[in-house]
């Protein structure tokens, strides 16, 4: 208990719960510089510090972020590019973020930053200087002058023509000036975030957040040259139901079937003739320039003294299964497809090597963001501040279920006309649902009942291979679930919530 206490006051010392006497309006001394890495397309089973990991996955530098923080269980940030960005972007949930759709050529986007407002503002108002690195999938207007002092961005939208080269030359926009750039993306990254560090310790008085969007490692997940055939070989277990039967599960799970038994006897990919310890092997191949890159950020930050005073934050913008539930593919509601690995170091300020049981979403991280850098929320957002979780990860008390959902490429009103729609609203050939997550109980409801409930028990069923939702000592747990469920989607102020009360 008193240990307990000792935590808890050295982590409301250390995220400034003093906020309310003045403190997060000023420019102080002494707020946590903000590091946010965001990977894409892969799920924890790609990192080795996590419990079921794929048996090919090495990730030593992100495992040593691991051991000096916190890994949490899950982290629901999205369920693909475009509305984890947004998300994270705002602090709110898909069906909440007025204005935002695709328009054009795809990935062609646009919102109105009227309606529309990203948060990285607010922060720069308070006197962080904010920066962005990467990726950008979420309008053709990537905020530069508004949002961010500084940007090294691949905007996709606003370059069609581009936006398929994940692994080549690419058009990056530098402050507002285009030019085309060679080399590796990912290391490209990881230069400019690391140039970026080393220049921000010349300004020890002025705190910063810097948003590194790698795109790797998603299609075609293309290893860096000298990392092509390092596990060349090497062995892969597949995973039990990449084939199926799948009984209980969702139909479109049939239809989305993206693996097939060769004539020699191998699984291999549909359509590529790719075995599946090939895919792995690859994929396993191409994360390791994104963990090389980890450690030269880490590096950068202690080479320049701002190792202890900054918040560093992985994650990625969703999964991808890889076999898990017979897919190749994000989106779906399991943990392979749409969960991602979620680690939090602060030196001194939380505890090292520590796993928390608990999962949060994008709005969570948002929140608590504010809350570490002393700001007020600047318009209501549906996360909740986890630094209880942060500083304490084994908190008992901490009984709050996670919302997520998946809505396509609808955001806004615009999920509540297509789930009212008699058509079945589909993205990637999953039915918009949403769903939720307590410790290790998940329910996830499809919006217009196109599929059956699913309700899983992540403990002893940690692949999600048994809907427990129709067997009948369940029931009770799919009641709590339901209810649950209702109570975070009306929190959240979704127009679609009278939907749930059918089930």
């Amino acid at each position: 208990m008193v240990r307990c206490l000792i935590r808890c006051l050295m982590c409301w010392t250390a995220i400034g719960w003093w906020s309310g006497l003045g403190y997060g309006q000023d420019i102080a001394k002494g707020r946590p510089n903000i590091l946010l890495i965001f990977a894409d397309d892969h799920s924890a089973r790609t990192l080795s510090c996590y419990q079921h990991a794929y048996s090919l996955a090495s990730t030593p530098n992100i495992d040593r972020l691991a051991a000096a923080g916190v890994r949490f269980a899950a982290g629901y940030m999205g369920s693909w590019c475009m509305p984890s960005r947004a998300s994270l972007l705002t602090g709110l949930h898909p069906h909440a973020i007025q204005s935002m759709r695709m328009q054009g050529t795809y990935p062609g986007s646009t919102y109105d930053p009227r309606l529309c407002r990203f948060w990285p503002a607010t922060f720069r108002q308070h006197g962080y200087r904010t920066a962005q690195i990467g990726k950008w999938h979420t309008g053709v207007d990537a905020g530069w002058g508004r949002d961010w002092d500084d940007q090294y961005v691949w905007n996709r939208p606003d370059n069609p023509d581009n936006a398929s080269s994940y692994y080549g030359d690419q058009v990056i926009d530098i402050n507002g000036k285009r030019q085309s750039v060679t080399g590796y993306p990912t290391d490209n990254y990881t230069r400019w975030a690391c140039d970026y560090i080393r220049a921000a310790a010349q300004q020890p008085d002025r705190p910063w957040y810097l948003w590194l969007c790698y795109g790797a490692i998603h299609g075609p997940t293309t290893p860096a040259q000298r990392h092509q055939g390092r596990l060349s070989g090497q062995p892969s277990p597949l995973p039990s139901d990449i084939i199926g039967p799948r009984p209980g599960k969702p139909s479109y799970l049939t239809d989305r079937q993206a693996w097939t038994i060769s004539d020699d006897g191998q699984v291999v990919m549909s359509g590529s003739g790719k075995s599946h310890a090939q895919w792995m092997r690859q994929v396993s191949e191409c994360m390791l320039s994104v963990d090389e890159g980890v450690g030269q950020l880490i590096q950068t930050l202690k080479q320049s003294g701002q190792w202890e005073n900054t918040l560093v934050v992985y994650t990625s913008d969703q999964g991808f299964a890889n076999g898990e539930h017979g897919l190749r593919q994000k989106v779906a509601p399991y943990e392979a497809t749409y969960a991602s690995p979620l680690i939090v170091s602060f030196p001194g300020k939380i505890p090292a090597g520590r796993y928390c049981p608990h999962s949060i979403n994008s709005p969570d991280l948002v929140v608590t963001l504010f809350a570490w850098a002393g700001i007020d929320l600047p318009w209501k957002m549906h996360g909740r501040d986890v630094s209880r979780l942060m500083c304490d990860p084994d908190d008992s008390t901490w009984d709050h279920p996670t919302l997520y959902e998946h809505t396509g490429d609808d955001f806004g009103s615009d999920v509540t006309h297509a789930v009212m729609s008699e058509s079945i609203a589909k993205h990637a050939g999953v039915p918009y649902y949403v769903a939720i997550r307590q410790g290790p109980w998940k329910y996830v409801v499809y919006l217009q009942h196109s599929e059956p409930d699913e309700l899983y028990d992540l403990l002893n069923d940690p692949h999600e291979q048994n809907n427990l939702a129709s067997v009948l000592e369940y029931q009770e747990r799919r009641a709590v679930m339901l209810q649950m469920l209702q109570t975070e989607v009306a929190r959240s102020d979704a127009p679609f919530a009278k939907l749930l009360a059918a089930e």
